[in-house]
């Protein structure tokens, strides 16, 4: 039987047979070559069944996985990498509640128009159907719907490819969202034969076109714009996705209006910048007569476009914006001009001649002379060192490091640290800011800071209210493990808001908003091998945060915060009732 084995002929036959045998694929090599094909090369996610040998697969095949201890912020990472590049992040999960915890990312995502792709295997199609009782069993598609800007799925190898395409169009074009993509456990394991399989994988052209403005609007808006006495530009964060940084400045620049940017917006323009009137937000806002919206929306971040916050004189407004669902959706639109916001600006700038009328001095001159009193009166604030150390005093320090490093990327939240650092940390470069963004929820901060560091590849610096922290403090592992350049500035007040609170029956409960007094914060991250701070005063905060810089360490700073310090619900007091026996 050897002589037979090792037989010339019986090989060469052996071998010939072998040759003869199609190659095969399955859908798990599928999906990872569709995602490359299409240049995401960084998924973020959380891994078990039945995903993770799809995540083993994908780092041998030289993609990046970053592995999260919670879904929510491997999703918020993926749509700050979207909102950072205009491809769409990508997320991983596993079913039923995996999905869940994803799906509060997917539908923040869309509320922000951030393009990102959740993706999540789920039982089989006929077991859901039937309501057979499987693993994690969920109708996760129906249940993605109302939350996403698209969802789909994929029940057989060869559709994969047109799947994810079409998942990468729908997140991308027209206002960016987020997309579903829904994986049934046995489409990963199913085969192909691996020629058809590399045929049906599709790379997306031009997923996002450039949607030109009709010339009757644009000329619409300059001619309502030229009536103006006190026109102003507001800059949404959809114009700093938007990455038409140079339009925008030259038309900025060379119509003389005054600038307000939102707060994912500042930095598109220098906060510095002498047109900005950030310093001015509450006067311009009433005093206007014709505002330009540049990827704004007239929401609740802008008092839906209506009462004390915009006065009483009437105000024209001209939206540009790439949904025309989007005009009158608030208040009505003198001027829409509907189009990418690089085509809309580009087409607003060709259409203003050496004749178009600047602002009148008096207008400029009245916000300069509002800026210049409430920037002398922020300074004097600042100026002040009380002890314990208070919000402003701690985001002076913050601001004078920051400000040496423009290229440094800052998440915000929190109620009063969202707020206040809001408006006294000034950005210089865009795309830089990141914040609680549309929704104004909580819980953003380490799925966001770590989204940032392994899309740039800059340092982050995190700033954080402790209860905000709270929602996402167990991804300082995450941040450990993958050894990222987040700095985590936690300010510690003892409590949501403050922590004065106290339980009006005397008994041994806390109140609902007290926590642990004196929390050691940065012991968590010493846990992890990282480096913790402990800071009381501006003094010792500055020197932390240098040093956390400096060396590119994941390090979290615990900033003593007076716990009578800050105020109910931030600046929102107006949304948080209460009942008169509580005011009492």
């Amino acid at each position: 039987m050897a002589e037979v084995l090792n037989h010339p002929q019986t090989a060469t036959a052996a071998e010939t047979a072998k040759q003869e045998t199609p190659a095969t694929t399955d859908g798990f090599h599928l999906v990872i070559d569709a995602l490359k094909l299409n240049d995401l090369n960084t998924i973020f996610g959380l891994v078990g069944i039945p995903i993770t040998d799809l995540a083993r697969l994908a780092q041998a095949e030289g993609m990046r996985f970053i592995g999260f201890r919670h879904e929510q912020h491997a999703g918020n990472a993926a749509a700050i990498a979207g909102y950072m590049t205009q491809k769409p992040g990508i997320c991983m999960t596993v079913s039923a509640p995996g999905f869940l915890n994803g799906l509060t990312a997917l539908a923040n995502a869309t509320t922000n128009c951030f393009p990102m792709i959740l993706i999540s295997g789920s039982s089989e199609r006929e077991i859901v159907d039937l309501q057979q009782g499987d693993y994690e069993e969920m109708d996760q598609l129906n249940a993605a719907k109302p939350y996403a800007k698209a969802a789909y799925r994929v029940l057989h190898a060869e559709d994969i490819g047109i799947g994810i395409a079409r998942a990468i169009r729908a997140a991308v074009s027209g206002r960016p969202g987020g997309v579903y993509l829904d994986l049934p456990a046995k489409l990963l394991s199913q085969t192909i034969d691996a020629v058809k399989g590399k045929q049906s994988l599709v790379r997306v052209v031009d997923a996002a076109p450039r949607q030109l403005p009709a010339p009757d609007s644009v000329k619409r808006a300059l001619d309502v714009l030229k009536g103006a006495k006190r026109p102003l530009i507001l800059l949404g964060k959809g114009a700093a996705y938007a990455q038409a940084d140079a339009q925008i400045r030259e038309l900025v620049e060379k119509s003389g209006i005054p600038y307000l940017p939102m707060s994912m917006a500042k930095g598109l323009l220098p906060d510095t910048h002498e047109q900005s009137a950030s310093a001015a937000r509450s006067f311009v806002l009433q005093e206007a007569d014709v505002v330009l919206l540049i990827g704004a929306r007239l929401n609740w971040l802008l008092s839906h476009g209506k009462g004390k916050t915009w006065g009483g004189a009437p105000k024209q407004f001209i939206q540009v914006d790439i949904s025309p669902t989007e005009i009158d959706s608030n208040v009505a639109i003198a001027a829409p001009v509907i189009g990418d916001i690089g085509s809309c600006v580009s087409a607003l700038l060709g259409g203003m001649d050496a004749s178009f009328p600047k602002p009148s001095a008096g207008w400029t001159g009245a916000i300069a002379e509002r800026k210049n009193k409430n920037l002398e009166k922020m300074a004097a604030t600042l100026a002040k060192n009380p002890s314990p150390m208070n919000f402003h005093s701690a985001l002076r320090a913050i601001r004078d490091v920051l400000k040496t490093r423009p290229d440094i990327n800052v998440v915000n939240e929190g109620a009063n640290t969202l707020d206040y650092a809001r408006s006294i940390i000034d950005m210089y470069e865009p795309r830089k800011r990141f914040d609680s963004g549309t929704w104004g929820i909580m819980g953003i901060g380490m799925g966001f800071a770590i989204g940032a560091a392994v899309t740039s590849g800059k340092p982050v610096v995190a700033i954080e209210g402790d209860s905000a922290f709270g929602f996402s403090g167990m991804e300082l592992e995450t941040i450990c493990r993958y050894d990222l350049p987040v700095c985590t500035i936690v300010f510690n007040n003892n409590g949501v808001y403050r922590g004065t609170d106290v339980n009006p029956t005397g008994g041994k409960d806390v109140a609902p908003t007290v926590f642990v007094k004196g929390a050691r914060y940065d012991k968590m991250i010493e846990a992890f091998g990282g480096v913790g701070h402990h800071a009381t005063t501006p003094e010792e905060l500055t020197k932390a945060l240098q040093e956390a810089i400096a060396s590119g360490k994941p390090t979290l700073i615990n900033a003593v915060i007076d716990e009578a310090a800050g105020t109910e619900s931030g600046r929102l007091t107006n949304l948080n009732p209460q009942s008169t026996a509580m005011k009492k």
